[in-house]
């Protein structure tokens, strides 16, 4: 018996009668196209040898390699191919290999491609690439040729081995897919197989020795860079190349780069480096930033424009990492004035640069948050400063329209110029939220921010607000919309704003239901439906309430006729009318409850006189005395004294009482209007500020329930939680309402293990559990 020796890392030996192939006539002759008869000529495993049948499989390779192969010979080299991966283990000579012994066939049909494909390599190598290896001078025409080659040997790589593949597809299911499931990561489809052994025979070697193809394409790029034209196609087929031949060995079909980053990536990004990087000369001997900043966004252009032409999209190979910006503690000086002085294009292009690069994005981010937060600042003080009143005295539409200006003038910035950044918008966000909640108008105080945007949202939704006579209110909405979402503390703004709301919704002084539930709707998109609830169903409730008094009013006078009386009633629900009464024992006067009108019959003239209730209360002791001291006035009204003092200030101002004597106030017998009637409704600060004590006293119960329920909610849905993540997620959930204070969340968790609603863990003490 004679024996085939295949030499390969593993050795298998089949047993067979081993003809002289030169003796033999080639099976290939005797095909033609559509001669189906003559399959019966195809060799197998039952009427020929082993050996056989190789030569027809590596016959028709050959007819492959050269020309291409028909459709009848596609079929019979793929029914060679599977009766050969079937051989039985009886036509072989098995050592203990594993692979052998398994599946024989496939196993030496594998070894035996492997060995054709480095013959056939190295014949390549021989022909065409040594001469080029062997070439001393680096010249044009040896590149070309280098880069021709190149191209035509992927090129055949490609298709030949896809044809091949495409035969041998059983041996790949059966035996390839088969050997790498069990471990064989250096058994690979015979697709790929063709570009390994390419890439160990031929490209290797010569890279290795000339490095012919990175010099012609580095050859390439420096004669674009110096402004010649170049074929673009050669530069792209080149990565292309080196793309092809990066293997995944744990995974086959995906690509891997390490090939193009080794030989290509670094080397060519150096070579653009040295093309791209501008002259620093231009700052320090010309001193203009503007044409610094363009000659390098230029330079930077021309290398995006370079690699989107030339390389896939796919190879994502940053050319331009590591490349340094000349001067780069001049650049972030720079950039603070760039934004005082509004260079938009100037910032536009040093934005891109900075991306481009890499460069100083955070400190970029972190100069522009400040710069933006002191603007905000300086605008305060400016508008405090010119005021006479100082702080209490500010104009709060002044106020607001400055604050939205700062806040549109870098978010333009940020639109335009840095191309809607997140980091930037942050920074902006922050900055906001600075100056909108400290600065010279607010001081330190808690509630100083969200009761000014609350007495603006009042004064602007007032019936006789000048604003809204002049068409603008929905753009003034907007802006105090805007400053809304900067406010941390929301749920101080709806204690206030509520309140201010009743009081419109109750004396009719909102402009309008729609203007209402305009700035509703904007509270709504910000912090959801259960921040406005209540809200919406005062503005119902008072609709409701004139619909029911409209019609009782029809009814009555088709009933009975005009009786002259003005009758109204308002309905509302205690559960979202949440009036607070004020802390005082102020006793109504009888005259309160008999008439609705306050006109004065000691002059010779009659006024009406527009009050408060505690300015009548005061008027109405003077129907039985001229004379009454500050002490028989609390007496007889119980109005604190703070609050009295400030009700009669209107009242001696316009010199209806007059006060010669300390605490001591009389009747004017002299008093004199022009106007029949008299305002003497002044709201004071009691009334128009509202007490930041009792403000912060009611927020700070609400608090409390609303820390409990998120707390309960969290782990209702969770079940078992660390104590630290439960405090991170309490306070996620209720950041777009309030900031919680850590402390108040564990004083929440406290409460809650008091109440059994969660335990903390048996043996981790930091672990709590929801009690169903």
């Amino acid at each position: 018996m004679e024996e085939l020796e295949i030499t390969t890392k593993e050795e298998i030996t089949f047993a067979g009668d081993l003809p002289n192939n030169a003796h033999r006539s080639p099976i290939w002759a005797s095909f033609e196209e559509g001669d189906r008869s003559r399959l019966v000529q195809i060799p197998s495993y039952g009427a020929a040898r082993i050996s056989h049948m190789w030569a027809f499989l590596k016959e028709g390779f050959d007819q492959i390699m050269l020309e291409g192969v028909k459709h009848t010979h596609y079929v019979a080299l793929y029914t060679v191919a599977f009766h050969f991966c079937n051989l039985p283990r009886s036509r072989f000579v098995l050592p203990k290999l594993r692979y052998a012994s398994e599946r024989p066939g496939a196993y030496a049909l594998y070894q035996l491609l492997l060995q054709y494909f480095n013959s056939w390599l190295k014949v390549l190598r021989e022909d065409t690439w040594l001469p080029i290896a062997g070439s001393v001078a680096i010249d044009s025409h040896a590149r070309r040729t280098a880069v021709t080659v190149l191209r035509i040997g992927v090129g055949e790589v490609h298709n030949r081995g896809d044809t091949i593949n495409r035969i041998l597809a059983y041996l790949n299911r059966h035996g390839v897919q088969h050997w790498r499931a069990e471990g064989g990561k250096d058994m690979y489809p015979v697709y790929t197989l063709a570009f390994v052994q390419w890439k160990a025979i031929l490209f290797d070697d010569l890279q290795a020795k000339t490095d012919r193809l990175v010099g012609a394409a580095l050859g390439l790029v420096r004669r674009e860079c110096n402004g010649e034209r170049i074929d673009h196609s050669v530069v792209k087929e080149i990565v292309g190349s080196f793309v092809s031949l990066g293997l995944d060995d744990a995974d086959v079909r995906k690509a891997l780069l390490d090939i193009c980053k080794e030989h290509l990536e670094f080397t060519v990004a150096l070579a653009v480096r040295k093309y791209s990087e501008p002259s620093s000369e231009v700052i320090f001997t010309e001193n203009k930033f503007s044409k610094f900043l363009r000659e390098v966004d230029e330079r930077l252009q021309e290398e995006e424009n370079r690699i989107a032409r030339d390389f896939d999209p796919d190879i994502r190979i940053q050319l331009l990492d590591g490349w340094q910006v000349p001067a780069p503690a001049y650049l972030l000086k720079e950039f603070p004035r760039l934004l005082l002085h509004g260079k938009l294009e100037d910032l536009r292009r040093l934005y891109a640069i900075s991306v481009r690069t890499h460069w100083k994005l955070d400190q970029l981010r972190t100069q522009f948050g400040e710069h933006a937060k002191e603007a905000g600042m300086s605008v305060v003080s400016r508008l405090i400063g010119e005021g006479t009143g100082g702080a209490d005295g500010l104009d709060l539409g002044k106020y607001v329209d400055a604050l939205f200006e700062v806040h549109q003038k870098y978010s333009k910035i940020v639109a335009e110029c840095l191309m809607g950044d997140v980091g930037f918008r942050t920074s902006l966000g922050k900055a906001c939220r600075n100056f909108v909640n400290c600065n010279d108008a607010t001081g330190p105080s808690d509630t100083k921010p969200a009761e000014l945007l609350a007495n603006y949202a009042d004064r602007l939704l007032r019936r006789k607000d000048k604003t809204a006579d002049d068409g603008n209110l929905e753009s003034s909405l907007h802006r105090l919309g805007v400053l809304f979402t900067c406010i941390e503390d929301k749920d101080i703004f709806w204690e206030i704003y509520s309140m201010r709301l009743a009081k419109r919704l109750v004396y009719g002084f909102s402009v309008s239901d729609e203007a209402e539930m305009r700035m509703v709707s904007k509270m709504k998109e910000v912090c959801g439906v259960e921040y406005t609830n209540k809200m919406e169903r005062m503005i119902i409730a008072v609709n409701v309430s004139k619909d029911i008094t409209d019609q009782f009013n029809r009814n009555l006078e088709r009933d009975t006729g005009d009786l002259g009386v003005n009758f109204s009633i308002m309905i509302f629900g205690a559960n979202c009318w949440s009036p607070r009464p004020p802390n005082t024992g102020f006793v109504i006067p009888p005259e309160i409850l008999s008439t609705a009108e306050l006109t004065t019959s000691y002059l010779n003239r009659k006024y009406i006189l527009v009050t408060s209730s505690y300015q009548m209360a005061v008027l109405l002791q003077y129907n039985t005395c001229d004379t009454l001291t500050l002490d028989e006035l609390i007496a007889a009204t119980a109005i604190n004294k703070d609050i009295l003092i400030k009700a009669l200030l209107p009242i001696v101002k316009s010199q209806i009482l007059v006060s010669q004597t300390t605490d001591q106030y009389d009747l004017n017998p002299n008093f004199k209007q022009k106007k029949t009637r008299v305002n003497l409704y002044q709201p004071t600060q009691v009334e128009t500020q509202v007490a930041s004590t009792e403000v912060l006293k009611a927020v700070s119960e609400e608090r409390k329930h609303v820390i409990q329920a998120a707390i309960v909610r969290t782990m209702k849905a969770q079940k078992t939680m660390k104590s630290q993540a439960l405090i991170e997620e309490v306070i996620s959930q209720l950041s777009q309402r309030f900031v919680p204070n850590v402390s108040d969340v564990k004083k929440a968790i406290d409460v809650l293990l008091e109440r059994d609603y969660i335990e903390r863990t048996e043996g981790a003490p930091d672990t709590f559990a929801y009690i169903v």
